[in-house]
């Protein structure tokens, strides 16, 4: 077996009616901030929140009554469990999913509440695929695996036919690569439609297990990153049999380009991006001169991101922004000071969110104190504006 496009357009015909046939629409801002056309696929529109469950209803419709008697068990780091578990749910066939211990708490309360029996083992990816292998042959289950099964490949692939229905001339398009499941059917779909299209693979830095494949070399995967959904270290042999030949290249992205793009879809778009729902974002901010000008198709490809979180990426992004910004001043220490420095701030339109007073550190006078003031500001601008009408005033800043 093999993929195709007459595999996939099965696929659609399968999954017709079951799942969302999400939208794709024009950024016009988003257009603006990156130099290209942008149009973004909101596949995190499906019930599960992401583009997985495509593929997992795919393999679960193909397997026999017998297979689904028995059940099925999978190992995922979230969206693929949750895809799996809605529709076998939804279907009567039982799934088990074995997931890594750094999995957000949010995926693995979905995942338990869609009915899956949920085993926490190991410290990353690779290891709970191993565990579940064990307990697959155990239990006589069958195994689904989130990313190198044809099948599989054949439901993601059928989010290129829906793009290339509503945007017949789309260029370009970036698509996050894990394990390879989905640029495998997306570029085979896509390829096949429109043979002129480029595909353009991201992957997020700490993990470039397609680019190490495609290099020769060994990949140095691992690390902490927003991205846990395409943290995979070794690319699987199908999807990197099927995609190589139809992608162009491999972008790498550092960390902070898919903080941005998550709260670009949020501040934006008003809607809500993981990290590898954001990768394709991520690229054209990492690397705009490759698609400035070009009709480029986004798939934002889940949106199950932990609350805090995304707290957490929305509040460093005003740090980037300068929007929040730590001052540190040094004064006498004396009554009124932080008053008079309070009312400097607030004349200025800026909002202090935090003070820290400190008398005890040896680099301040022994009659003088240190202020570490916190404030939210408009932009960078309005904060140099700020900063600058308190050194005016007597009390010249530092930012920290």
């Amino acid at each position: 077996m093999t993929l195709t496009i007459d595999t996939i357009r099965a696929a659609a015909a399968r999954l017709a009616g079951h799942i969302e046939r999400t939208p794709c629409r024009y950024s016009r801002t988003l257009s603006k901030i990156t130099g290209a056309e942008v149009w973004v696929k909101f596949e995190n529109l499906q019930f599960t929140a992401a583009y997985k469950e495509r593929g997992a209803l795919n393999k679960l419709i193909l397997l026999s009554e017998e297979e689904k008697a028995r059940g099925v068990i999978a190992a995922s780091a979230g969206n693929h469990a949750q895809g799996l578990a809605y529709h076998g749910a939804r279907l009567g066939v039982p799934v088990t999913i074995v997931m890594p211990k750094s999995t957000p708490f949010i995926k693995v309360q979905h995942t338990r509440d869609f009915g899956a029996t949920v085993v926490i083992e190991g410290e990353g990816y690779d290891e709970a695929s191993a565990h579940a292998s064990k307990l697959q042959a155990e239990q006589n289950l069958t195994f689904v695996h989130p990313f190198d099964d044809y099948d599989i490949m054949a439901g993601q692939g059928t989010i290129a036919l829906e793009m290339l229905e509503d945007v017949p001339d789309l260029e370009i398009l970036p698509v996050p690569i894990g394990g390879g499941g989905l640029i495998s059917g997306v570029a085979t779909a896509a390829k096949s439609i429109k043979p002129d299209i480029r595909i353009i693979g991201c992957e997020p830095a700490m993990y470039p297990s397609f680019t190490a494949r495609m290099r020769g070399v060994t990949a140095h995967a691992g690390g902490q990153t927003i991205a846990e959904g395409v943290a995979v270290k070794v690319v699987g042999n199908l999807t990197y049999g099927v995609a190589r030949p139809l992608i162009e290249d491999v972008l790498l992205l550092e960390e902070s380009y898919i903080e941005q793009a998550v709260a670009l879809y949020c501040n934006v778009e008003k809607t809500i991006a993981e990290g590898a729902g954001a990768a394709s974002l991520a690229a054209l901010l990492a690397y705009p001169e490759r698609f400035r000008g070009k009709k480029c198709g986004l798939i934002l490809c889940g949106g199950n991101i932990d609350t805090r979180l995304l707290a957490s990426v929305l509040t460093r992004e005003l740090v980037r922004a300068q929007r929040l910004v730590s001052l540190r001043i040094i004064g006498d220490d004396r009554p009124g000071l932080l008053s008079t420095v309070a009312h400097i701030i607030g004349s200025m339109g800026a909002n202090i969110i935090e003070v820290n007073h400190n008398r005890l550190a040896l680099d301040v006078p022994a009659k003088g104190a240190e202020f570490d003031i916190t404030i939210e500001t408009r932009d960078a601008s309005h904060t140099q504006d700020v900063m600058n009408a308190l050194r005016e005033n007597g009390y010249p800043p530092r930012a920290v």
